[in-house]
């Protein structure tokens, strides 16, 4: 591919403008419109469903990141298409089936579920147009990288012969060619399953047929070939291009005419009767009712012709909004297989995470350090082997007595289940909440249920109606006669895979409180009564929305007396609706609030009358921004170490606060409070490199550097600064420390 190639497919920088305009909002009220009944209109609301799609605009902006090497742009590319298929499979199917069954509720923002389809639709077809240029472009500079998609008709004699070889003995036994005729019917295509359609010829009679052959999943789509065939590049060829050349293998006496690639995303979503008797029978056949969900999304490669293209589309069952012809690559996702490629010079320079200092010191004993002082771990900058090795240690110590796990998400071969497993058959008392409802981990769950009931821990599967999203692990031992409670309560999952690129907070406590706390929070889980009289945590569907809300009136008192009043927020998605009330409402009393959401946000930010006193920015960076942090000014202003600090397993959405069964703890001690207030909440909101300012109208824009502003990266700056667990100080620079004594004058 030449430059000149490149700058014809870009249509000269078209790229940027598909970006910027494909998920604006329809224009906000004019100011003097919202005042007079601000919290009264719907559009005081973001559409949720497009501010997603905005979020995963920023995602794929990153591909485009001159700052991050060749293959990690390659892999924010990949994301954002795998992004957009699970967006389809859950949110899109969502509403199909609304307008399917006739249902006519408006959303927060005052949209029917068919006005949020046609919204929906216009975003994405600008999204996948810029996924495509993003593609064009990446191609180029991969192809000067020496990574090498090669056409199949420009291969040599000897790269043919190589390529029939494997193709004969890697991929032709798993392939099965299917021509389609009353005596042999459509077959059914499982989700994002991968299909070549064909239209062939008889070279005898010239009569012709139409044919498939499905992708088997286990069969990399792209090929590499020798290196000794390519000198120093590294090249390959699509799986597609390979069957097709090698057809006449498959379907002997007859030749190719037409041909085209197609891909369906079906409905991935499951429900759950209330009265269902036994949970994980229920799943088992959910899961395989999954494989089988009604088509949302047909993806059509735009060269197949368009007699292939009525044959697909008459026998795959979907509305005609839902086939979508694909100008370029359909499943960029599957271009993750070029990230894996062994070229460190073109990935983000590896890191050591770093182990707790206080641990280390303590000769790796967890609990001596924790019974010290209370300790936070930041993910992924340091270790999560610490939470391994917690539990490890509890699993062999005879003097712990009793352990309680919650388990929403894990790893493949878990160390945390090995675990658990270990310290059940040791003989110990062990209960294990297994979440079923985790989307697209419900297989992996029931697998580790099996697992641990037959090692003999107590299995519990939680709520019918409520999912178990609260992280926390509890180890009851025996110390001098009695019996001490530790306790470790997280913002991320107990998966070692994505805390190595998820930014989450582990808080390791001996607080008596917090461990009556806890087990209060596991026998409701277990028994079904509800825990009263919390002495420090709150859970959610009971009180955590309450608490927040609660914290959020107190700024407003202390606002109106005069008093300096401020929120600080870090979390994932803002959608739920009393929250944002709440927040206009502290805005409106002259609350300042700063808002740090990684991805959906329905608040409209910066709106005089409404919310001028608000700013909202999103971080997209290296890694996956997870962590929740809540604060709250207290009457002294933020950052001051009289504010309120929690940490919690709960974004701010109505699935999380009312349907869910969350966990938010506070930071007392001293050291743990500074540490997540002052440093890592802190170092967030400074971040001005992978920062997104959020607009009032749903979009948002890069945040570029001010006058005489220093550039801060926040990923950056936690790689190379020990946290204060690891004896460093953190964001106490001089500057940063001034900044800190101007805000609290």
């Amino acid at each position: 591919m030449t430059r000149l190639d490149y700058a014809v497919d870009l249509q000269a920088g078209s790229e940027e403008q598909v970006l910027k305009r494909m998920t604006r909002q329809p224009a906000l009220a004019s100011t003097d419109e919202m005042t007079p009944r601000p919290l009264a209109s719907p559009e005081r609301f973001i559409n949720r469903e497009m501010s997603w799609l905005e979020f995963n605009r920023r995602v794929l902006e990153e591909s485009g990141n001159p700052a991050h090497p060749l293959l990690e742009r390659l892999r924010f590319l990949s994301i954002s298409a795998n992004n957009l298929d699970e967006f389809f499979m859950v949110r899109v199917a969502g509403l199909v089936g609304q307008v399917h069954a006739g249902m006519s509720e408006l959303s927060d923002d005052g949209l029917s579920p068919s006005e949020q389809l046609e919204r929906i639709g216009r975003g994405v077809e600008a999204l996948v147009a810029a996924q495509q240029a993003r593609w064009t472009q990446l191609r180029y500079e991969l192809d000067e990288a020496g990574i090498v998609i090669v056409d199949v008709g420009k291969l040599s004699k000897a790269e043919m012969d190589w390529l029939q070889d494997h193709f004969l003995l890697h991929v032709f036994p798993v392939l099965t060619p299917l021509a389609v005729d009353p005596a042999h019917p459509f077959p059914f295509i499982p989700n994002l399953g991968f299909t070549l359609a064909l239209e062939l010829a008889n070279v005898q009679d010239g009569r012709t047929m139409s044919a498939l052959v499905r992708f088997p999943n286990r069969v990399d789509r792209l090929l590499r070939l020798p290196d000794a065939l390519g000198g120093h590049a590294q090249r390959f060829v699509t799986l597609e291009q390979t069957i097709v050349s090698f057809s006449a293998l498959l379907f002997p006496g007859y030749k190719v005419v037409g041909q085209g690639s197609f891909r369906v995303i079906r409905d991935s979503d499951i429900e759950v009767e209330e009265e269902a008797e036994d949970l994980v029978r229920l799943y088992e056949s959910a899961l395989k009712l999954r494989r089988r969900g009604s088509v949302i999304r047909l993806e059509i490669e735009a060269g197949m012709p368009e007699s292939l293209r009525q044959f697909v589309t008459g026998d795959v069952d979907v509305l005609a909004s839902g086939v979508v012809l694909i100008d370029g690559m359909l499943g960029l996702d599957e271009l993750s297989r070029l990230v894996a490629l062994d070229r460190p010079d073109l990935k983000f320079t590896p890191f050591i995470a770093r182990f707790p200092e206080r641990v280390r010191e303590n000769g790796g004993d967890c609990f001596a350090a924790i019974r010290q002082k209370d300790l936070v771990v930041h993910h992924p900058y340091e270790s999560f082997d610490v939470v391994v090795q917690f539990l490890n240690q509890a699993a062999r110590d005879p003097n712990v007595v009793a352990i309680k796990q919650t388990l929403y998400r894990t790893s493949a071969d878990s160390p945390i289940v090995r675990a658990l497993i270990e310290a059940a058959e040791a003989g110990k008392s062990v209960t294990a909440l297994v979440e079923l409802k985790a989307r697209f981990d419900e297989e992996a769950n029931i697998r580790w249920a099996r697992d641990l009931e037959r090692a003999g821990a107590q299995v519990v599967f939680g709520f019918i109606e409520l999912k178990t999203h609260a992280k926390l692990s509890m180890v009851v031992r025996r110390e001098s006669g009695t019996l001490v409670t530790y306790c470790h309560v997280g913002t991320g999952n107990y998966h070692p895979v994505t805390a190595r690129i998820y930014t989450d907070i582990s808080y390791f406590t001996a607080d008596a409180a917090i461990g009556r706390d806890v087990a209060r929070i596991f026998n409701f889980i277990t028994g079904y009564a509800e825990p009263n009289g919390l002495e420090q945590m709150s859970i959610s569907p009971m009180r955590l929305k309450k608490r927040l809300i609660e914290h959020v009136e107190e700024e407003i008192a202390f606002a109106r007396a005069g008093k300096p009043a401020a929120i600080w927020i870090k979390c994932n998605a803002l959608v739920d609706t009393e929250i944002i009330d709440a927040f206009y409402r502290a805005s409106q009393a002259g609350v300042k609030i700063e808002l740090v959401v990684r991805g959906i946000c329905c608040l409209r930010p910066g709106v005089p009358g409404l919310s001028e006193n608000i700013r909202a920015k999103s971080i997209v960076g290296r890694f996956l921004e997870h962590a929740r942090i809540y604060a709250f000014g207290a009457g002294h202003g933020l950052p001051h170490r009289q504010a309120k600090v929690y940490i919690s397993s709960a974004d701010l959405m109505t699935r999380n606060l009312d349907r869910r069964v969350e966990a938010l703890a506070p930071m007392r001690n001293p050291t743990v409070h500074e540490q997540v207030l002052n440093q890592i909440l802190e170092g967030n909101l400074k971040d001005n490199q992978q920062s997104y300012r959020l607009l009032p109208d749903g979009t948002s824009e890069r945040i570029s550097l001010g006058e005489g502003e220093t550039p801060f990266n926040a990923h950056k700056f936690f790689l190379t600064h020990p946290s204060l667990s690891g004896r460093g100080q953190g964001l106490g620079e001089p500057a940063v420390r001034e900044k800190r004594r101007a805000t609290r004058r």
